[in-house]
């Protein structure tokens, strides 16, 4: 087995082995936050790839293959921004778990934060995963996530929010600081070209929310939970049909409460995996972009 950079060229494969491992693991462990096993529609699948190459541009020492005899057999993809290395996903293809890949991709992916002083990852409920992070020294905080219709009655007069744009990054990259300790700086670009913003910065509080095109809260982040709750209701109001809000963690009781409220059904799903950090609140963190 080698272990090699990944390359632009290899994304194609990366994203059908990932669609594999993922459909394999949602159907051993009952499905992903909000829905039971399914594909990634091909909208998912071109925002994946997006993604993983902006993730090679910017981190290329962080983004892995490893191949046997040819075959790509796993990959793993990682980043840094400020002081913080960030795993954004990684996959075994199914049936090879087990043989020392996983351990041999997520050390090449460590490796570029060797001098960060904190990290994060959101994990599944793979127990194999799970073990893997949890030896290598991160801490496990459960992940839960509301999900359902959004009850319209309850929708409260939503003001001070508004359309954002690329002019808001400097005050995005102020918050991401204060809540998850790391701007997400290049990531913004690419935020924006796929999913919609949401600002709101008034006198009392700033924040903002990424809405994507399925209806889901990506990510969002604020100064104080009052402002947070206001975007997240702003991001429901929006919706058609069933949402879902992931990633939510203990610390984020104010995303709780407004799910209460709109009548969503609460589940649990994965672990929030840090080294060096509290929780981030209030903050929603995306799956892969954190």
């Amino acid at each position: 087995m080698e272990i090699r950079p990944m390359r632009r060229d290899d994304v194609a494969t990366a994203e059908s082995l990932s669609d594999d491992a993922f459909f394999e693991l949602t159907q051993r462990t009952g499905g992903r936050a909000g829905a039971g096993p399914q594909r990634r529609t091909t909208e998912h699948s071109d925002e994946w790839a997006r993604r993983t190459e902006h993730l090679v541009r910017t981190d290329p020492g962080g983004c892995w293959i490893a191949e046997d005899d040819g075959r790509v057999v796993g990959f793993a993809t990682s980043f840094v921004r400020d002081t913080t290395w960030f795993l954004a996903t990684y996959a075994v293809r199914p049936g090879l778990q087990g043989r020392g890949v996983g351990t041999a991709l997520l050390a090449a992916a460590m490796h570029h934060g060797r001098g960060c002083l904190h990290a994060m990852l959101s994990a599944s409920d793979d127990p194999r995963a799970v073990r893997r992070y949890k030896l290598a020294g991160f801490d496990l905080h459960p992940q839960m996530h509301l999900s359902g219709t959004v009850d319209r009655t309850a929708i409260p007069l939503i003001e001070k929010v508004r359309d954002g744009t690329a002019a808001d990054i400097d005050l995005m990259n102020s918050l991401d600081r204060a809540t998850r300790g790391a701007a997400h700086g290049p990531d913004h670009e690419l935020m924006l070209s796929v999913w919609r913003l949401l600002v709101s910065d008034t006198t009392t509080g700033s924040g903002y929310v990424y809405v994507d095109a399925r209806g889901r809260v990506a990510l969002l982040a604020a100064g104080n939970r009052r402002t947070a709750a206001r975007l997240l209701w702003a991001a429901l109001a929006d919706s058609s049909g069933p949402v879902v809000v992931p990633h939510l963690t203990a610390a984020n009781q104010w995303a709780l409460d407004v799910g209460v409220e709109a009548r969503l059904e609460l589940g649990q799903a994965g672990y929030l995996g840090l080294r060096g950090l509290q929780p981030p609140a209030p903050y929603i963190h995306h799956g892969a972009l954190l």
